[in-house]
């Protein structure tokens, strides 16, 4: 049996697609005879569960996943387990003993896509986030409301603070962007304690996102446009 964990700092990540790396094992008779760790190749349409298939891979863990990817892997006939969280040893072990059963899909949140232009979107009215009049964190790679939305949150450059009906904003440096160990988690308590509605990024890991998720911030998933044209259509929706 082969499996592929989507892999973010030693943790289950909780986006397949979009995770920094992969952890691959090939177990035999309830033992890791090989395992080894590669850099995610690249995220475009069909193209991971065409490479996993092509390397043997026939279990997919990971935190979450888009409904394409599953039919994809179910089409090769991978087995796919999401929802799935905590750290990869661990979770490793869980599989081996057959106690890992899968969780909510940790990608069911909102997302906006911008694939072809910076305000395209294809989500119907009902996948779209009500924000109310809460102000958003948004991570940037500068510090203006035109500065690209940066997709990594945890160590994002800069956090904007925007209220999104005046888009008056405060910009803050992310004081956790060059710690070795638990940006992520760092991140999150600081945007928390701004008090702020939602968030818009590209990637949050598992433990930030329970972070999140317990201060009842949401988080919108977000590519390929600044942060006013985000924000603009958020207003707009």
């Amino acid at each position: 049996m082969k499996v592929a964990i989507a892999t973010d700092n030693g943790y289950v990540s909780a986006h397949f697609g979009r995770c920094p790396s992969y952890t691959l094992l090939e177990i035999e008779e309830g033992k890791v005879i090989k395992r080894e760790e590669i850099p995610n190749p690249g995220h475009s349409p069909g193209f991971l569960p065409h490479y996993l298939f092509e390397r043997g891979v026939n279990v997919i863990i990971a935190g979450g996943m888009g409904p394409r990817a599953q039919a994809l892997f179910a089409e090769k006939n991978i087995q796919t387990l999401t929802g799935v969280q905590g750290e990869i040893d661990e979770v490793i072990q869980k599989f081996i003993r057959q106690e890992l059963d899968a969780g909510k899909d940790l990608c069911d949140h909102d997302k906006v896509s911008f694939p072809d232009h910076p305000c395209h979107q294809n989500h119907s009215p009902q996948e779209r986030l009500e924000v109310g009049g809460g102000r958003i964190c948004v991570t940037a790679k500068g510090k203006s409301l035109d500065s690209e939305i940066d997709p990594n949150f945890g160590r994002a450059r800069y956090f904007l603070i925007v209220d999104p009906q005046t888009m008056e904003f405060e910009a803050f440096e992310n004081p956790s962007v060059n710690i070795a160990h638990g940006a992520g988690i760092q991140s999150a308590q600081f945007v928390v304690e701004r008090g702020v509605a939602a968030v818009l990024t590209g990637k949050v890991g598992p433990n930030a996102h329970r972070l999140l998720d317990s201060a009842s911030v949401r988080v919108i998933t977000v590519e390929g446009c600044t942060i006013r044209e985000a924000i603009e259509w958020l207003k707009r929706r």
